[in-house]
This record gives structure tokens, C-alpha cells and sequence, in this order.
């Protein structure tokens, strides 16, 4: 059975995550709140993925406790599909004047063979994030865009090789273009990725004993990540000294914690 896109919207927000701060409870509509729209690198995992980890898991903890980071980032999702299934509709219907909608899309728009989440990126891909800059100021909020975070992938002589194609030098186009702040994580984990080297890096993507996974992180990478994103906002002045904290602390892992599904 078809739904209307009326009745995937009321259900997108139905489903909407509630906004936590770093202690992760609810704090009062009138605070600042970061969004995330994006796709399962940065999304919310459950018990039953654990240890799999995305980066806005961890981005609360390099922030002040009350500045809330509201999640909605989603496993498969792309800037198209994102969209077509109102999930954007649903932070719209939510984002106030003062917040942040930060956007992270690629992954997902790369697979050619799935015409539900396809798109082309100098084209289809850049129309789609327009319409999150375009609603998110509309609303008198702040698009911040974000590169895609890098696989780990390295060639035969040891060197990290990016896996984006033209998708991150598109959305670098764009936010020149809409005069838009970029974070540009795609170059940031390139290089840490290549700082970490081939072993190393092991330790940051969900490698386990049944999965071998180059894609998604385990707790350490999702926190050396966030620590990107909260080290970025800074450098771009999207946030003030005041916003971040523990920017070169450690952070121990056992502060990530995976909510049984049953919750979700």
C-alpha cells in the first residue's frame, strides 16, 4: 500500500527524535537546538547494532549542556530520499530562529543503481541540499553544510584514497554559491584517516570479530569525528568559545551508550 506524501510527513514527525543535550534530557523549546539531517554515519544506533556508532551519537559531549543536538540523521538515507520520505519537512516543522540544521549527505546519493536515493552531483544533488539551505533559513536558521566523512580506504602503498567522487567538490561549489559555512569532513577525516594509517584506523570503523565495516564507526571513530564537527563550528564561528567544551580532552568511550530499539 502507497501513502500519500501528507501521510509519510505526519508520520516522519510523529517519529521525530526528542532534542537531548549532553545528559541527555529534555531541555526547554526556548534553547538554541542543532539538527542533524543525515545519513547512518552520523545517525542514532541502537542496542542491537551495537558497537556500530554514528558521529552525532558523540557530538553532545564537545558541546555545552545546554545547547541540544536534535539527531534525525538516518541509516540509508540520501539527500533525495531524506527528503521524499518528509523527513526534512519533519525538522522544519520543529527548527526555530536561532537554531542549526547541520547537512551531511553523499554516501547514499552515490548508489547509481537506486533511483530512490540517486543523485547526479553537480545537478539533482546540489537542487536537493538547496531546499534544506532554503527551508532552514526560511525559518530563520542556519544551514551549515558538511562534506561527506571518508571511508577508510588505502591503496597499496599505505595512502588514504577518497571514495566521494564529485560530491564533495559539488556541495564545496554550492556553499560558495549560497554563501553557506562548510565543514569540510571529507578532507579533515581524509587526512586523519591517513595520520592513522592502515591498522590503525582499524580501531575507529566497526571491525569486529563477524564485520569488517569501512564505513560505519565504532565509539572511538564516531567521537574523533565529532570532535571535528565541534572543532569546525568553532573555526567557522557557527559556535562561540562558549558553546564547545573538552575539544582536546578524551573522551571515554563508555559515555556512548546504545538505547534498546524498543525505545527509539
Amino acid at each position: 500500500m502507497s501513502l500519500t506524501r501528507r501521510q509519510v510527513t505526519v508520520a516522519a514527525i510523529a517519529a521525530v527524535p526528542v532534542a537531548f543535550s549532553a545528559t541527555g534530557t529534555a531541555q526547554a523549546r526556548e534553547q538554541r537546538t542543532l539538527y542533524i539531517a543525515g545519513d547512518s554515519t552520523a545517525a542514532q544506533k541502537y542496542a542491537d547494532a551495537a558497537p556500530e556508532t554514528g558521529w552525532g551519537m558523540a557530538l553532545p559531549f564537545f558541546l555545552r549542556k545546554d545547547l541540544d543536538v536534535a539527531n534525525h540523521a538516518v541509516n540509508g538515507r540520501s539527500s533525495k530520499s531524506f527528503v521524499d520520505e518528509g523527513r526534512l519537512d519533519a525538522i522544519l516543522a520543529l527548527i526555530r530562529p536561532g537554531d542549526l540544521l547541520l547537512i551531511q549527505f553523499a554516501h547514499n546519493d552515490e548508489k547509481t543503481a537506486d533511483p530512490t536515493r540517486y543523485t547526479e552531483p553537480w545537478t539533482t544533488y546540489q537542487d536537493y541540499l538547496r531546499r534544506y539551505i532554503d527551508g532552514a533559513r526560511a525559518k530563520g536558521a542556519r544551514p551549515v553544510l558538511a562534506t561527506p566523512v571518508e571511508r577508510r580506504k588505502f591503496d597499496a602503498s599505505g595512502n588514504a584514497v577518497p571514495t566521494h567522487g564529485e560530491y564533495p567538490a559539488a556541495m564545496r561549489a554550492l556553499a560558495k554559491e549560497e554563501g553557506v559555512t562548510l565543514l569540510d569532513l571529507q578532507s579533515l577525516s581524509l587526512a586523519l584517516w591517513q595520520k592513522l594509517g592502515v591498522e590503525e584506523t582499524k580501531k575507529y570503523f566497526n571491525w569486529t570479530d563477524t564485520e569488517q565495516d569501512n564505513t560505519h564507526f565504532n565509539p572511538p571513530g564516531a567521537i574523533a569525528v565529532a570532535r571535528l564537527v565541534a572543532g569546525e563550528l568553532l573555526r567557522h564561528r557557527v559556535l562561540a568559545p562558549r558553546d564547545v567544551r573538552r575539544l582536546d580532552a578524551e573522551i571515554p568511550e563508555s559515555w556512548i551508550t546504545w538505547p534498546s530499539p524498543a525505545t527509539a
